[in-house]
């Protein structure tokens, strides 16, 4: 399971270039660089918040995951 850190760090990472490449579609469209840099910064926002809850919630669903090793301190 990840760590709510590297969770944290992954979606601001991937929300930067999304959102960089989101400001650049909007100023090709409009020109308008007030508005691009407005919608760049609401996308990531609210892109960050929910990718943070959509990584969280993928953590409590074992679809795809290899079981896990006992521990060695295990004993039965």
């Amino acid at each position: 399971m990840e760590s709510n850190t590297r969770s944290i760090a992954k979606a601001i990472s991937y929300r930067f270039l999304g959102s960089l490449s989101t400001a650049i579609i909007v100023f090709v469209f409009s020109g308008d660089l007030k508005v691009s840099a407005g919608v760049g910064a609401l996308d990531v926002v609210s892109k960050l918040a929910l990718y943070y809850l959509h990584e969280r919630a993928w953590n409590h669903i074992p679809f795809g995951r290899a079981p896990e090793p006992p521990s060695p301190d295990y004993e039965i």
